[in-house]
């Protein structure tokens, strides 16, 4: 009598690695993880001997000592006496803020450019596509060097506003747009409830947080109302009021002020300075990024049916309401996943600002305090720990907003 035996049973032996589909896959993963840890290791191990020969060491004790360079634009108290260390946080901070400013600039043109491609009027839709194809096809380097040749070429300098006729004047008498950047009024709190500023400002942020959260929260409710009753409750005022109202009684509790700038000496002083170098690079990366997220937008609103547009017209919506509350919803889920690498390409693009003078990490911790201490090696690794960082930072945030927006099927 013969027996039928399962090949998938029996005793498990080693040449099943390779031949059985059930181990090939997971054995060749195995091997080219061990190649990678190896070759890595290789490569480190090299390194170090390599140090060592020539009698250097991977050390960050350098980031202790003394920069001895000054700081134009910063966020944080900074003097040429503070150490590498601090230098590179001013850096990492400047290079936050563009970064930031310059990824909501370029998502409002990307937005208004790509919706205005798709317009019926011919002449709008005309300049829209040149503005598409001119900036996205010109390096954003050659963009930084223009606006920042065209900041201090055209502006007046600050001895214009000087005099009993001069030449320029404040705007509103409260801004004052220079060639060296644009001076505006700073906030600052009389009767601050921490010693520290940044504390006081992050507690405003809080209460910011808190309103977002609660707006956040009446909406869904709003949202619920309408789907058992049909009828959408009027919240607009209550929204405004959860703004407004918090953060506004907070601000008078610590006395918010002004500090208006004013012409002392050959500059001006007080106030916050807004440096041509940081225009330069924030409008720059703007206005080169924009026109590549105007193609992500036109072709996100393009990938909806055009059923859907009628359909809402059907209903009586006009084609602005239209837009906002039919078409781009939906192409939101086409048009992040695109975005996100835009926004990492600005971060990444920031540090073209050593073309303009602008102090960002790269320019801090990879341009003046390299040369001076010499540590080549530990400069980059920290340079490469923050973008590395940052980048996945962006990444995982900008996911999270896609899965929350994306269609869920029932």
């Amino acid at each position: 009598m013969t027996s039928m035996t399962d090949p998938h049973q029996g005793q498990f032996r080693l040449s099943m690695l390779f031949n059985d589909t059930r181990y090939r896959s997971l054995t060749y993963q195995a091997i080219a993880a061990i190649l990678l840890a190896l070759a890595i290791w290789y490569l480190a191990n090299n390194l170090v001997q390599n140090l060592r020969t020539a009698g250097l060491n991977i050390s960050f004790d350098f980031l202790r000592d003394s920069a001895g360079y000054d700081i134009n634009q910063r966020l944080i108290e900074y003097d040429s006496q503070s150490t590498h260390a601090r230098a590179a946080i001013v850096g990492i901070l400047n290079t936050l803020l563009v970064s930031f400013l310059a990824c909501i600039t370029a998502t409002i043109f990307g937005v208004i450019a790509g919706v205005l491609r798709l317009s019926n009027n011919w002449l709008v839709s005309k300049l829209m596509s040149v503005y598409v194809e001119i900036f996205r096809n010109i390096p954003v380097l050659i963009w930084i060097i223009i606006i920042f040749t065209i900041m201090t070429a055209v502006m007046p300098a600050p001895r214009a506003f000087r005099g009993d006729t001069p030449e320029a004047t404040m705007l509103l008498d409260m801004f004052a747009f220079t060639n060296r950047g644009v001076y505006i009024p700073g906030p600052y709190f009389t009767a601050p409830l921490f010693a520290s500023a940044f504390l006081n400002w992050v507690l405003v942020l809080a209460v910011l947080a808190g309103s977002l959260f609660a707006t956040r929260r009446m909406a869904r409710w709003a949202t619920g109302v309408q789907e058992q009753t049909g009828v959408r409750p009027t919240t607009w005022y209550f929204t405004l009021a959860m703004w407004i109202v918090p953060v506004g009684l907070l601000l008078m509790v610590m006395g918010l002020a002004w500090e208006i700038p004013a012409l002392k000496g050959f500059n001006f002083k007080g106030g916050i300075k807004i440096g041509g170098a940081l225009i330069a690079l924030w409008f720059a990366l703007s206005i080169y990024t924009g026109a590549f997220i105007a193609e992500n937008v036109r072709a996100g609103i393009q990938a909806i049916s055009k059923g859907q547009t009628e359909a809402a017209g059907a209903l009586g919506l006009r084609p602005r309401r239209t837009m906002n509350l039919v078409v781009l919803p939906q192409a939101l889920r086409v048009i992040i996943p695109p975005l996100i690498s835009h926004y990492l390409n600005i971060t990444k693009n920031s540090s073209l600002a050593i073309a303009v003078g602008y102090a960002d990490v790269t320019a801090t911790l990879g341009g003046i305090t390299l040369n001076q201490t010499g540590r080549a090696i530990e400069c980059v690794l920290l340079l490469m720990a923050f973008y590395l960082t940052i980048s996945l930072l962006i990444s995982v945030g900008m996911n999270f907003y896609n899965k929350s927006v994306k269609l869920e099927e029932r």
